[in-house]
């Protein structure tokens, strides 16, 4: 989410994606123990953590950035220090999102703030918080790899919305697969009763018991669409007759279109 006071829409996003903690940097010391004489004593070494953590935040806004996103928490000093620089900052981004997002903006993910002239930017023409339903949500426009999108669903059940999310699954595998191999395989039947074509063919010009298995195995090949007209509540004898003779003639695309009958 969006840290308090900060601004909820920024154009011409310059993107510092990261991953590092920004409640303290404390330094870590194990088996030892600090004794102060007075309550400043305590308060001196908050004030040290604090201005620790001011020159993270400067180092972080001295890379050029508007858009901060960070995968773990930004706690409420930071979170301020950012909103008066006027830099939008985004914290606990799932480390899959971070990934993601650093991948369409162009951006690298960075822990390590030493060197802002090595550090690559995301960038995306519009960053803003919406609202769809009762979800609040961060809106990325124009990110540099336009082809990426982000599809939300919505249902009114749990049931609903993981059978849409599968169906939604099932067509992004297929176009996926479309793409990778435009190669395309004839449904209704068309390939099965091809191949039985070819082996019974085959099985005219096979001497010995060997032809009886061929012919065997092409008319279960047959079956096949008879199986699929049978289930479309069709008259399969009909149906593949019809198909059988269109492959004898030459049409080997031809499958059974089950929303028509024929």
């Amino acid at each position: 989410k969006i840290g308090v006071n900060q601004p909820k829409r920024i154009e011409n996003a310059k993107i510092l994606i990261a991953n590092t903690p920004m409640d303290a940097d404390k330094i870590k010391i194990f088996g030892s123990k600090i004794r102060v004489d007075a309550i400043s004593k305590i308060a001196e070494l908050e004030i040290a953590e604090k201005e620790k953590m001011k020159d993270k935040v400067e180092k972080i806004i001295k890379h050029g950035c508007n858009v901060f996103i960070n995968r773990q928490l930004i706690y409420n000093y930071p979170e301020q220090l950012f909103a008066d620089a006027n830099v939008m900052a985004i914290e606990h981004a799932d480390f899959e999102g971070v990934e993601r997002l650093a991948l369409v903006t162009g951006g690298e993910i960075v822990s390590t703030f030493d060197s802002p002239e090595t550090a690559k930017l995301g960038h995306c023409d519009l960053i803003e918080e919406t609202t769809i339903g009762e979800d609040r949500l961060i809106k990325f426009s124009g990110v540099a790899l336009g082809e990426a999108c982000t599809i939300v669903l919505r249902g009114a059940t749990n049931s609903i919305l993981s059978e849409a999310e599968r169906s939604l699954h099932d067509a992004l595998c297929v176009l996926q697969q479309t793409v990778k191999d435009p190669r395309t395989i004839s449904g209704g039947g068309a390939m099965e009763m091809l191949m039985a074509e070819a082996v019974a063919k085959a099985a005219a010009s096979t001497p010995g018991k060997m032809a009886i298995a061929m012919e065997a195995f092409a008319t279960a090949l047959r079956r096949l669409p008879a199986i699929i007209a049978d289930n479309g509540g069709y008259d399969s004898a009909e149906l593949v007759s019809q198909l059988r003779a269109a492959h004898a003639t030459g049409n080997s695309d031809m499958g059974l279109d089950m929303e028509q009958g024929c």
